[in-house]
């Protein structure tokens, strides 16, 4: 689904007003949920999630934490729901080269390119896979909510732009549970981008004596300088596009037209050959995110913008990594 725009409006409007009594209940049910106990998988188990619904740049951290994990010299492995893939089904191992999104869900098949992931609904069920075949730290890609799996280092991702939107829970506003509970579970904060809202919720966890750790998208080189000097159509299917096509501007690259999906969309035949039209009546060759380029047949001709993140103080984030596992 596409979040609608008034979860992100600084004031609750009257959509969010209404749908406030909604979301008062189902909030008081995560908040209650969350305060279970979680199964011990008896090796380190860093939790990368979201105070919201919503992509906020959880998968880009999971996957600079997972390459300071295999430098270090670890054995990590990747836990996902897998949206829109295998999430139901008993634990999976993601194989890029013989798994689509639509079995596995976008999101794993960037990350089993980094390390081995293991796609399931059943958290413990997957960690237990994970362990079978030799993982010394799992990294969950989401999860902040889901108790079912105990935490050792838990990390909140917040999109500076946005911060925690409206403040109401799901649907009346973007939080999964309400934030008194959520402050409670996290041990680290990561704002990723600027403005007001995520400087906001920096602010907040100052308070609360949490770590916060900024973080910048920077996209590939190489793939900025196949880009340059092109005439571009831009669209992606991420929880916030926006953020992709900012980027692209802020990279100097010329954009001809943009086009917004819901986060996870599947491209149907009909909305790839609009895509193609589009281009093609803008004089421009189509790029996307590597997230949606995973969701797309491999001979359609769009590039993708592969990006990691720049973070200002990564001897912190190394630290608390090195102290969880013994580096």
């Amino acid at each position: 689904m596409r979040a609608p725009g008034f979860w992100w409006r600084a004031r609750p409007g009257l959509a969010a007003r209404a749908l406030a009594p909604v979301g008062a209940i189902l909030g008081a049910v995560a908040a209650r949920r969350m305060a279970r106990a979680g199964e011990r998988a008896g090796v380190p188990v860093v939790c990368v999630g979201n105070f919201t619904a919503g992509g906020a740049g959880k998968t880009p951290v999971a996957a600079e934490i997972l390459r300071q994990l295999v430098a270090a010299g670890h054995e990590p492995a990747v836990l996902s729901r897998g949206y829109g893939g295998a999430g139901a089904a008993a634990p999976v191992r993601v194989d890029p080269a013989r798994h689509g999104a639509g079995a596995v869900g976008d999101e794993p098949l960037l990350l089993a390119r980094v390390a081995p992931c293991y796609v399931g609904a059943d958290r413990p069920a997957a960690a237990r896979a994970a362990l079978a075949a030799g993982a010394t730290v799992l990294v969950m890609d989401d999860g902040l909510q889901n108790p079912s799996l105990a935490k050792d280092l838990r990390i909140a991702v917040v999109d500076g732009a946005v911060g925690t939107g409206n403040g109401l829970c799901l649907p009346a506003g973007p939080l999964r549970a309400p934030m008194a509970r959520q402050w409670g579970t996290v041990d680290l904060v990561v704002v990723v981008g600027a403005g007001e809202p995520g400087r906001a919720v920096a602010a907040e966890a100052g308070l609360r004596r949490l770590p916060v750790l900024r973080a910048a998208v920077e996209p590939d080189a190489r793939a900025l300088g196949a880009l340059a000097g092109r005439r571009l159509f831009a669209f992606a299917g991420i929880g916030r596009p926006e953020k992709f096509f900012d980027t692209l501007a802020e990279a100097g690259l010329e954009v001809a037209g943009t086009r917004a999906f819901p986060d996870h969309h599947a491209f149907t035949a009909a909305e790839r050959d609009a895509l193609l039209a589009a281009a093609a009546a803008a004089g421009a060759a189509l790029v996307t995110t590597e997230k949606d380029r995973v969701r797309l047949p491999a001979d359609f001709p769009a590039a993708a913008l592969p990006i990691r993140l720049a973070f200002d103080d990564p001897e912190t984030l190394a630290d608390m990594l090195g102290r969880l596992v013994g580096a």
